[in-house]
C-alpha cells in the first residue's frame, strides 16, 4: 500500500522517561541524553521520522530542556528548517488551561493549539527510550489497512523482570489483535512488550485527548490502551529488527557499549537511512606512538595518551599518559589526568579526573560522574 507520509504529524516525547535514568536527567530531558559518541537520544526518533518521509514534528518537553534547545538549534541537520511543516518545540503552558503534565494524555494536550493547526490525517506518537533505526511507513500502512483506532509498535521476546519493570505488556491473539495490556508488571519469560510508538488517526486522538481531560484522566497507557482495549481496536506492529530499550542506567550502558559490536552497528547506522545529529566542527581523533586503542569508539577532537580498550568516548576526550580506561563511557570533553585507572565508568560532560586517581565499578553498578565534577 502506497502511504503519503506527508499526511503524517509526529510527536515526539522529551522527558517522558526520565527518572528511569538517575542523575543523567537531572538537570536535562531524556532525549538530551548523550549516546554512541556523538549523538543525543533525541537524534533517533527525529531521524526516523525524517527518513520515513514525516516533514512536521513537535517535540514536546516538559522541564530542564535548555540543552535540548541548544542541540536541536534551527533543526537544519534533520532537515526540518522548512517554511512549511519542520520542527517545532512544544514546552509546556502551551494553552490557557494546560498545567506542568502529569502523563501522556496532559502532555498532548498542552500541544493542542499546535496540533489542531495541522492538516495532517494520522500521527506517530514516539518517547526517546528506544534506540533503533525504523522504518514508520509500512507502519503507517498496516495501520491503514488492518482499520486499526491505534496500531502499537512492540516486540515479542525474552525478558527478565528487571527489563519489564517499567515498561507496557500486550497480550495478542494469532492476528495481532491486542486483547488485554498490562502496566509494569512482575514477571519474566516470553511476551509482547511495547516500545512506545503509537499510530492513530488524528481525528481520534484529539477525541480521546479531550474526552479524556474532561474526564480527569491522565495515563495514556492506563486508562486508554489497558481500560478501553475492549472497546477500542488495537493493533500490534511486531517489531524484530535491532533495538535497545532504556529503563536504567545499566540498560543505558549496556546500549552503549552494545555499539563496540560490529553488527549491532550495522543494524543501528544504515547509510541510506542515516541518523543525524549537530554538526560539531572539531579536529580528527589524535593518538599519542605510545597509546593502544582496542574495540572502542573514539569520536572526532579526541587525545589519547594511554590506554583504551573496550569504551566509548564523546568528542573531546583526553586520556593522559599511562591511564589506562576498560569498559567506560566517557562524556565530551572529558580529561582523565596521566596514570589514572577507570574500570565501569561513565562521565557526563566536562569531568576532570586527576592524575593517577583510580575508579573501578562493576558492569551490574557502573559508576556515574556528574557534569562538571572534578575526581
Amino acid at each position: 500500500m502506497d502511504v503519503n507520509m506527508g499526511n503524517v504529524l509526529g510527536l515526539v516525547f522529551a522527558n517522558m522517561h526520565d527518572t528511569t535514568l538517575g542523575d543523567m536527567t537531572k538537570n536535562r530531558t531524556m532525549g538530551s541524553v548523550m549516546f554512541g559518541g556523538r549523538y543525543r537520544l533525541i537524534d533517533f526518533p527525529l531521524s526516523n521520522m525524517v527518513n520515513s518521509g514525516i516533514s512536521e514534528v513537535g517535540v514536546i518537553t516538559k522541564s530542564n530542556y535548555q540543552s535540548l534547545l541548544d542541540h536541536l538549534g534551527s533543526a537544519r541537520e534533520w532537515d526540518l528548517a522548512r517554511k512549511k511543516g519542520g520542527l517545532y518545540i512544544l514546552p509546556p503552558f502551551g494553552n490557557v488551561e494546560s498545567t506542568l503534565y502529569r502523563g501522556r494524555i496532559e502532555a498532548i494536550y498542552g500541544a493542542m493549539s499546535f496540533i489542531s493547526h495541522s492538516s495532517a490525517k494520522y500521527v506517530v506518537l514516539t518517547d526517546c527510550d528506544v534506540i533503533t533505526n525504523i522504518d514508520y511507513k509500512p507502519i503507517v500502512a498496516q495501520h491503514i489497512e488492518s482499520g486499526a483506532d491505534i496500531t502499537v509498535v512492540a516486540h515479542t521476546g525474552n525478558y527478565t523482570s528487571e527489563e519489564l519493570k517499567t515498561s507496557t505488556v500486550l497480550n495478542k491473539d494469532d492476528e495481532g489483535n491486542v486483547t488485554s495490556v498490562l502496566i509494569m508488571p512482575e514477571l519474566s519469560g516470553t511476551c509482547t512488550q511495547s516500545l512506545n510508538m503509537f499510530v492513530m488517526s488524528m481525528e481520534l486522538m484529539t477525541d480521546l485527548i479531550k474526552d479524556s481531560i474532561a474526564r480527569g484522566i491522565v495515563s495514556f497507557e492506563k486508562n486508554i490502551l489497558q481500560e478501553r482495549c475492549g472497546e477500542l481496536k488495537i493493533k500490534a506492529y511486531e517489531y524484530d529488527k535491532y533495538f535497545s530499550k532504556l529503563n536504567s542506567p545499566v540498560s543505558y550502558f549496556k546500549a552503549n557499549m552494545d555499539l563496540l559490536d560490529p553488527a549491532n552497528a550495522k543494524q543501528l547506522f544504515v547509510p541510506k537511512r542515516a541518523i543525524y545529529t549537530k554538526v560539531s566542527d572539531n579536529a580528527p581523533a589524535k593518538y599519542d606512538l605510545d597509546c593502544t586503542v582496542n574495540n572502542s569508539l573514539i569520536a572526532d577532537g579526541c587525545i589519547i595518551e594511554g590506554e583504551v580498550e573496550n569504551s566509548v568516548l564523546f568528542r573531546g576526550v583526553k586520556v593522559g599518559k599511562g591511564a589506562k580506561i576498560k569498559n567506560c563511557i566517557l562524556g565530551q570533553g572529558t580529561v582523565v589526568g596521566d596514570g589514572a585507572q577507570l574500570s565501569y565508568v561513565i562521565t557526563d560532560k566536562d569531568v576532570n579526573v586527576a592524575d593517577k586517581h583510580v575508579l573501578i565499578s562493576s558492569s551490574e553498578y557502573p559508576m556515574y560522574v556528574a557534569k562538571g565534577a572534578g575526581v
